[in-house]
Parts: structure tokens; C-alpha cells; sequence
């Protein structure tokens, strides 16, 4: 039995050493950095100045509050309509494999690449968007641009950017349904409608509580997408600035890594707060 524990320890040990470099101790070194000022070759303690900085930082709290916007509205917006394209192609379309690559190739390629793409569709003078928006007599604002409308285009293109990866987990999960379930439905008369709330969203209900988890972390950290669409900035007067990008700036460009950490330990048990509530819902749900 000791002989096996060895043996389990010692395969164990690459994935604990790895996971302690790349994932614990920068965890540990943020938090300690936090409580340090000075430049990065440099730092000294100085208590809980930087906290102090960035809780009185209005461009931090602007931050914040975009990235919750964002993270509230694009997550929930992205997984609706990912259930239903994934539907319509599960219990529609017969060649499936053909459609689930199409959705999955954006998925693989790279953000910078796509927001370039997004950066031409959103142009408030020769974009597609706005081409469209003109056939139908609508106003054509710029999108880029205009500081009110950076949280929208970045919405937009969260919503988008995340439509692969949902809908191939979901096809997965469709197939994983019991057929019979359906079979019996259609015996009783069940109407497609009754069948999709009845039997498909229940049974989805674990795969959605994955997706929900893993798109709004990926969405509170959030910072290729606001560098590819707005072209390294953060949009016009910082107006589409995150708390990921805010963490950037204070520690790439304006040269205050303590502010940065102090930003990243908030960051980071504001995630842990809303995952731990999102996995209560879900378990009042569930149950």
C-alpha cells in the first residue's frame, strides 16, 4: 500500500509542481506585491497604500463597473443564443459535423486576427455594420469611435467571439440526451415546444452551469478582445477600459506593479465572490 502511495506521489508530482510555479506561488507573489511600492526592481513595503490608491481611482471603478456590464449581459445574451442555434442544428439540420466546424473555427483563430476583421465591420465610415444599417434607412453611429458605444461593440463582440465554444459543448451534450425521452413525448402528443422545455433544458442544466462558470470567468478577465477591437487602446477616453486592461496599464505602462497587484487580488476575489454565488443558483436550481 506505502509502495503504491510512492508510486501515486511520484507521478503526481510534475502536474503539483506545475501547478504550483504557473498557478499558486504567481497567486501568492501578487498578494505580496500588493503590499510593496516602488518600481518593479525595487519594491518596498508600503502597506495598504496601493489598495488605498485604486479604491479612491475612479478610472478603477469605471473599470470595474465596465467589466461587470460586460460580464452580466454578454455571458447570459451569448448563452441563449447559443441553445438555440445549437438546437436548430441538432434537430434540424442533418449534416451536423459540417455546421459544428464552421462554429469552432472562430474559436481556434486567433482574437487579434478576428478583432482586426470586427474593427472593419464596426468602422463608422466604410464598416459593413453600418453598410447594412444604411439599406434599411437606420442611423449609422460610429461604433469605435463614439465613448457610448464602446461597451456596446465590445459586447457585441464578446457575444460573438464566445458563440463557438458554447455551441460545440452543447451539440455534445444534446447527443448524451436519451433518444427514448423523445420517443415518449411523441407518443403523448408532446408538441416540439413542450419537448425542448420539458426534456432538452432540464437535461442541459449541468452543461449550462459549466458554461456559465467558465464564460463569466473568462469575461471579469477580459482584455485581448478591448486591445484587438480598439487598436491597443482602450477605447476613446479609456471609455471601454476593464479591470484586466486597467491592471495592464498600471503595471506595463504607467510602471506601478504594487498597483497593478492590488488591482489583481480585487480582481480575483471578485471572481471568487460571484462563482461561489453562481454555484449556490445553480444548486438551488439543480435541486
Amino acid at each position: 500500500m506505502k509502495d503504491n502511495q510512492k508510486k501515486a506521489w511520484l507521478f503526481l508530482a510534475p502536474a503539483i509542481i506545475c501547478v504550483t510555479v504557473f498557478s499558486i506561488w504567481p497567486i501568492l507573489r501578487a498578494f505580496t506585491m500588493s503590499f510593496q511600492g516602488g518600481p518593479l526592481i525595487d519594491l518596498q513595503f508600503n502597506g495598504l497604500s496601493n489598495y488605498q490608491y485604486i479604491f479612491s481611482d475612479p478610472e478603477f471603478w469605471r473599470a470595474i463597473m465596465n467589466t461587470a456590464i460586460y460580464s452580466f449581459l454578454a455571458v447570459p445574451i451569448a448563452l441563449i443564443i447559443s441553445v438555440v442555434l445549437a438546437w436548430f442544428i441538432f434537430s434540424k439540420i442533418k449534416h451536423t459535423a459540417f455546421f459544428e466546424t464552421m462554429f469552432f473555427m472562430p474559436y481556434v483563430t486567433s482574437t487579434i486576427a478576428i478583432g482586426i476583421v470586427f474593427r472593419y465591420i464596426f468602422n463608422g465610415e466604410y464598416g459593413l455594420l453600418n453598410f447594412l444599417l444604411k439599406l434599411v434607412h437606420l442611423p449609422q453611429p460610429d461604433w469605435l469611435d463614439n465613448p457610448s458605444l464602446s461597451l456596446v461593440s465590445l459586447i457585441i463582440f464578446g457575444i460573438w467571439s464566445s458563440l463557438a465554444f458554447n455551441i460545440v459543448i452543447l451539440m455534445g451534450a444534446l447527443r448524451n440526451i436519451e433518444p427514448n425521452y423523445y420517443v415518449l413525448a411523441d407518443m403523448y402528443g408532446a408538441t416540439s415546444r413542450e419537448k425542448f422545455w420539458r426534456i432538452t433544458v432540464p437535461q442541459l442544466v449541468p452543461t449550462l452551469a459549466f458554461l456559465l462558470t467558465v464564460n463569466l470567468i473568462g469575461a471579469f478577465k477580459i482584455y485581448t478582445q478591448v486591445y484587438a477591437l480598439f487598436n491597443g487602446q482602450a477605447g476613446v477616453g479609456n471609455s471601454a477600459m476593464t479591470a484586466v486592461y486597467y491592471i495592464y496599464n498600471k503595471f506595463q505602462i504607467v510602471g506601478t506593479p504594487g498597483v497593478a497587484m492590488a488591482a489583481t487580488v480585487v480582481l480575483f476575489l471578485f471572481i471568487l465572490f460571484v462563482t461561489f454565488l453562481q454555484r449556490k443558483l445553480m444548486k438551488k436550481v439543480n435541486s
